[in-house]
């Protein structure tokens, strides 16, 4: 599986104290929104093929690999379609597809204009991610829900575009967990340049520990690559033959290109 863009990954003081952006702080937040807009109906008209690997840091390791399709039903609903039977070779750990499947669901973060009101942004300063000179916000939710998962972390954003290119935190709700016995609560969120107009979510990993019998505290990592991407008119059937299972999943986009320099 192809690594995600060489950003470092910089943890963000729990109270920033910079000095304030050159370009006013709700001016940011408002462009990068009206941005969030713009990719998010792009990002919803695509197809794209999912790879999702759970990963055993110890010896003796092994893994879990999942491979499938993500796509838009007719009636509108986001669909992972599995194309074939996850392959384990995990040594330590027995997580099953539906594990995995739940965890894929995940909402994505993608902060619209209508999703601004719900949250809290402290700005923590400027970042250099590779080529890219970004802007970072904390964000909070202003409240809970038992309804619905909110984002709580940071995001970084491309202070030429003005748009998300990185994200990391956790989903969080009035209910504790994620649903399912796999222990991920943080995730980082790497987006790629699309036709030099959209910076689409398409790799995400978190690693996390767990106690475990034989080994004690056992150390897993999970990547979800998303790759292939095709427009796809509405309604339209994924790009995939044979039989195959089908459940809720997320995702979509077009020819993507590596993030780099403006």
């Amino acid at each position: 599986m192809a690594p995600p863009p060489k950003f470092d990954v910089k943890r963000i003081p729990a109270q920033p104290h910079p000095g304030p952006p050159p370009i006013p702080e709700p001016e940011i937040i408002r462009k990068f929104a009206a941005n969030e807009d713009v990719m998010k109906k792009e990002y919803d008209e695509y197809s794209f093929a999912r790879t999702i690997r759970i990963e055993e840091l110890t010896d003796p390791g092994g893994k879990f690999v999942m491979t499938g399709v993500v796509y838009t039903k007719p009636d509108g609903e986001r669909t992972l379609r599995v194309e074939k039977q996850a392959e384990s070779s995990l040594k330590q750990t027995d997580f099953t597809l539906e594990d995995v499947r739940i965890i894929a669901q995940l909402p994505l973060f993608i902060l619209t204009t209508e999703e601004i009101p719900n949250y809290t942004f402290t700005y923590a300063g400027q970042d250099k991610l590779d080529q890219l000179n970004t802007y970072v916000f904390q964000v909070r939710p202003k409240q809970l829900s038992r309804k619905r998962r909110f984002f709580e972390g940071a995001v970084w954003v491309d202070d030429r575009d003005l748009t998300i290119v990185k994200s990391y935190g956790k989903f969080i709700s009035e209910l504790a967990g994620n649903g399912t016995k796999l222990p991920f609560t943080m995730f980082e969120t790497f987006r790629e340049n699309f036709q030099d107009k959209y910076w689409l979510p398409t790799y995400t990993r978190s690693d996390d520990f767990m106690e475990n019998e034989k080994v004690g505290e056992l150390h897993i990592r999970m990547v979800i690559r998303d790759t292939d991407f095709k427009l796809s008119a509405p309604g339209a059937p994924p790009p995939t033959t044979g039989n195959a299972n089908e459940g809720p999943g997320g995702g979509t986009s077009q020819d993507p290109q590596k993030p780099s320099s403006p």
